[in-house]
This record gives C-alpha cells, structure tokens and sequence, in this order.
C-alpha cells in the first residue's frame, strides 16, 4: 500500500460566500480532480448534530432482526428502487458486496410528472415506521447535502475555466440525487476482506460521510492508497459523467472498500448527479484530446463512446447490481 495522502480542501469560504473563496477552491480542486480524482472537504457547515442523528438512527435500524428491515425492502419500491436490502443482494462486478443498505433519494409525490410518467428512479421514499425522527432526518440531510453539491459543483466549474452556472443550466437545476446508508458487517474471519469491490461511481460528484472506522481505498496513478476518516471531513470524488465531460481530463477513480473490521461499520455516499433525462455531452475543453482509459478500467466499458440520457447509462449499470430486481421492476 503506497502511503500518501488525499488533497484536504477547506471550503469554509465557499459556503460562507466570502470574496475570491471559489477562485481558491478552483485552483485546489483542479489540482485534486487531476492528480486524484479524490479530495476531502472540511469547513463544508454541515451540522454535526444532524451527522450524529443520522450514524445513531441507521445503528438502531440496522441493529434490528432482518425480518423487520424487510418490511421496507426494495421490491416494496417499484420503479422508484428504493428500500432496504440485505447482505449479498447488491453485486460489484458480478460478485456480492459484503454489505446491507437501504437506498433513498428525492422525495417525490405521486403527482410529479415524472412519477407519474412511471420514470424509473423516481418517487417516495421508503422509511421505518418503528424509529422516531428517521425520515425527518434523511430528508434534512438529503436537503442539506444537495444544497452542497450545488455549492461544490459550481467550484469545479470554474476550475475548468467555465461560468459558475455551467453545469446547473445544462445538468443539475434538477439533479438525481441518490443516497444510500451503508452497512458493512464485523468481518469474523471466515469471509472476504473486500466489503465492496473495486468500481467507479456513475454521475458527477460523491460526497461520502464516513464513520470512525474507516476501510476506503482509492486507486492512485501508484497505487492503491488509504483514505481513511478525518473527523469533521467528508470525501468527494468525481464519477463517470464528469470524466465524459472534460474527456478524462478529470478521471472518475476507481476505488473499494477492505472491511476488517470486527465491529460494523456505516457508509453515508450521497450521488450528486445528472438530471435523469439529460444527455451528457463532452465540454469544449482548450487543448484537451480525448483520454479513453477503457482497457483500464474495471469494467472495460468507455464512458466516452457511450450515446443516451444519463438515464440510460445509470440504468444499465444499475440492472447489473440488482439483476434480480431489474427483472421485476424495470
């Protein structure tokens, strides 16, 4: 294991508007999304005691026997693929993760057009009955993380020398945002080590709350490096999209989870992403040529020769981490 470190970024300007913070934060994400693909933010004014409300309300949850976490089950969200799975469930690269979850996004009623025009990845969210403040707190937290992601994506704007708007007008006014809890199991020794396989993520921008525990690897131009929990911190990384485009300029990078923990441990990935129906097209980048890493990467599939809506690229990748509900549902 290499041992070297991720950009640390503190936004504490961006999200205080202060003068010439975003021309700061474009200088070192740029550098970051270059070098890396990964940095950390701190300073992001996220309130902790939200964070903690959420780590103890999805420790009560996952805490419960299975049968009661199946009464919010995936295969009781349709279309809209959200709940509760159970270990194994989810495959990376055609093998199981060693990890349970429950998937959220938007909050949508039945009336939304999209809803209602049955656009999968869309509607309500399925939330316990049986835990006090569970859904007020996801949904406040939802809220304060895509407020964010609006912030941060307007700083990797300008760090490739585009108007700050560039990617609200063309992409995220309305953006998909997904956000799954994690839960990875104690590793007693009789199962593998990798808790999630190696993967990149599908859209724009990740924003991961981890725990105290840590078990993230990232893959570096060396290497596969730590990154492990800074308190107060969250990590981001940059997905598929925005690798199509800047023409791999900024590389969506490859990256796992190595679960050796005798305790559980719990994942909070919020997915910033495109608006479903939006076709993603490369930026008229000066001096940047086309950088296809498709015999690199892990699922030998080019993010540049692909043609469609975000929509459709995030569902064929979607169908094969849940082939079985992809069947009944999609």
């Amino acid at each position: 294991m290499t041992v070297l470190q991720l950009p640390i970024i503190d936004i504490s300007g961006l999200t205080c508007q202060k003068n010439n913070s975003f021309d700061v934060f474009a200088e070192q994400v740029k550098q970051a999304c270059q070098d890396y693909g990964f940095f950390y933010i701190v300073g992001h004014g996220v309130d902790e005691q939200l964070q903690t409300q959420l780590e103890h309300l999805s420790q009560e949850f996952f805490a419960q026997d299975q049968e009661t976490k199946l009464r919010i089950s995936m295969a009781l969200g349709g279309k809209a693929w959200r709940g509760y799975f159970p270990v194994g469930n989810e495959l990376t690269s055609g093998r199981p993760d060693l990890k349970e979850g429950i998937y959220f996004g938007s909050e949508l009623e039945d009336n939304h057009p999209l809803v209602k025009a049955g656009t999968p990845m869309h509607g309500r969210n399925l939330f316990p009955s049986n835990i006090p403040r569970f859904r007020e707190t996801v949904l406040e937290y939802i809220d304060s993380m895509t407020k964010l992601g609006h912030i941060l994506m307007a700083g990797i704007a300008l760090s490739l020398d585009l108007d700050k708007s560039y990617f609200a007008e063309r992409y995220t006014k309305d953006p998909l945002i997904l956000f799954r809890i994690f839960n990875y199991p104690p590793n007693l020794g009789s199962q593998s080590e990798w808790g999630v396989g190696e993967h990149t993520d599908y859209g724009v921008l990740t924003i991961l709350k981890q725990d105290n525990i840590g078990g993230l690897q990232v893959k570096s131009k060396s290497g596969w490096i730590d990154a492990p929990p800074i308190p107060g911190s969250f990590v981001c990384n940059i997905g598929d999209m925005l690798d199509r485009m800047t023409r791999g300029l900024y590389r969506s990078t490859p990256h796992r989870v190595r679960n050796l923990s005798t305790s559980n441990r719990l994942s909070f990935p919020f997915f910033f992403d495109p608006n479903f129906n939006a076709e993603v097209k490369p930026i008229d980048l000066k001096d940047v040529v086309v950088k296809d890493d498709q015999s690199d990467r892990w699922d030998k599939a080019s993010v540049h020769e692909f043609r469609g809506t975000y929509g459709d690229y995030l569902l064929k990748k979607v169908s094969k981490v849940f082939p079985e509900l992809r069947q009944k549902v999609l």
